[in-house]
């Protein structure tokens, strides 16, 4: 079957998760800065969920680009990818609201680990269904990029009961890491 449906629902689903996510920031009382000073968590919590699902769109649609064809372990293994990507709201909103507490900031990093072994294994799925001489396979090759990204979520959670913001920082970092847009497909493409 073709992937039109796929990258529909893909961005249908990721565009309603950014709007949640902003639906949560709440308008402040007052008309002066001062008034935004409670804010600064949740704000700072929106920022890098924004970025987050913003790279997650991003790789999904250089990812998409490089096939042709799906089947239905393909549609279960990008519905795993957007179902961790749901629950991103939720950890934003309980991180913000809780000034990075460390239970929320943990959960948070559970989530992130999540969507990153989902994205990992819908990549796998796709190579398999494309085969290993595929563009995608010689794209995304070892995907040491993918699979060193998971380290520091798994470091951060456990971090996160020692020190909230220690493990806020290692989310930081992946999401740098990930900034800078992985041209591995483009490439390939192109070439």
């Amino acid at each position: 079957m073709g992937k039109g449906r796929l990258e529909a629902f893909s961005d249908g689903v990721i565009a309603i998760i950014i709007t949640i996510m902003v639906l949560e920031v709440k308008v402040p009382h007052g008309s002066d800065l001062a008034a935004l000073r409670p804010l600064i968590p949740i704000l700072l919590s929106y920022v890098l969920s924004f970025i987050y699902v913003g790279i997650y769109w991003n790789n999904h649609h250089h990812l998409l680009q490089a096939v042709e064809h799906v089947n239905g372990r393909i549609l279960w293994a990008n519905l795993h990818l957007l179902f961790w990507l749901s629950l991103i709201p939720f950890v934003t909103g309980w991180m913000g609201e809780n000034h990075f507490a460390t239970l929320p900031v943990a959960l948070y990093g559970v989530v992130l680990l999540c969507a990153a072994i989902a994205y990992f294994i819908l990549t796998k799925v796709l190579i398999a269904y494309h085969s290993k001489g595929s563009a995608l396979a010689i794209a995304i090759g070892r995907d040491s990029k993918g699979k060193v990204s998971m380290v520091p979520y798994a470091v951060a959670i456990p971090l996160a009961f020692i020190n909230s913001w220690f493990a806020c920082a290692l989310y930081v970092l992946v999401a740098i890491m990930w900034l800078i847009p992985d041209r591995r497909i483009e490439r390939t493409l192109i070439s």
